[in-house]
């Protein structure tokens, strides 16, 4: 059952709608218990063959952890570099609610998405617009938030791999304003800072938009290899559903 709390909507049947207290009213939850009997399961290596994990330059997590890398004691606080591509619909991510927000994922089957951060496309909630649309399950969890001064807003949240064409042995990537090239964001537009991490073997996802170009200070790009908990700090646990 999904539950959301928030907004209510008429757009899917089995929504429930709660109250939101005083102080979360800029947040919203959307909590899917996944089911057992959907998720596609995941290969074992072979017996006597050694498991390597594949080098990815913007990867955070190894394949056999859940558990991001947090080594970065000062904030590096360099501009981010321009987008050098034209700004298209297919590299184009938004937030809007739990039941209506894009990311930008792999568009090859078993495409590591360190390797798709020059062909990665838009895929959306269903209903939201997008030519691609997240397969029925793939999201069990997400909760939205704002800052109260309007300079960013951030969707966190957990997956189910098993739904997707990951990598098998995927631990996740970012994207960001310049991969794919012209990538932007709705709520801050073309060229504003925006970063979204995907972490298949941790089970999460989290894409946080600023509203202002090179904000370092929400939208900190260098943050790439440190997971979702650190880049995206945020609600990673919801009812039946946990990947912090």
């Amino acid at each position: 059952m999904l539950v959301v709390a928030g907004r209510s909507t008429n757009r899917y049947q089995d929504l429930t709608v709660d109250t939101i207290p005083p102080n979360q009213r800029h947040n919203e939850t959307l909590a899917t218990r996944p089911s057992s009997q959907s998720k596609k399961p995941h290969r074992s290596p072979k017996k006597g063959t050694k498991q390597v994990a594949r080098l990815q330059r913007r990867s955070r997590v190894t394949s056999n952890s859940t558990t991001p890398t947090r080594h970065h004691p000062r904030v590096n606080a360099a501009p981010t570099p321009q987008p050098t591509g034209p700004s298209s619909v297919s590299t184009t991510v938004h937030i809007t609610s739990v039941t209506d927000f894009a990311l930008l994922l792999p568009s090859r089957d078993g495409e590591y998405i360190s390797d798709a951060e020059s062909d990665a496309t838009a895929y959306c909630t269903n209903g939201s617009g997008c030519q691609n649309t997240f397969p029925a399950g793939f999201v069990t969890g997400a909760t939205i938030s704002e800052a109260s001064d309007g300079s960013y807003i951030q969707i966190t949240g957990c997956l189910d791999p098993g739904k997707f064409q990951f990598a098998q042995d995927d631990a996740g990537g970012q994207m960001d304003v310049r991969f794919p090239n012209g990538a932007k964001c709705t709520f801050g537009g073309y060229g504003a800072s925006f970063i979204e991490q995907v972490e298949p073997s941790a089970n999460r996802f989290c894409l946080r938009c600023c509203a202002s170009a090179n904000d370092q200070a929400n939208c900190n790009s260098h943050n790439d290899k440190a997971g979702c908990p650190v880049a995206v700090p945020g609600t990673y646990d919801f009812d039946g559903v946990s990947c912090s």
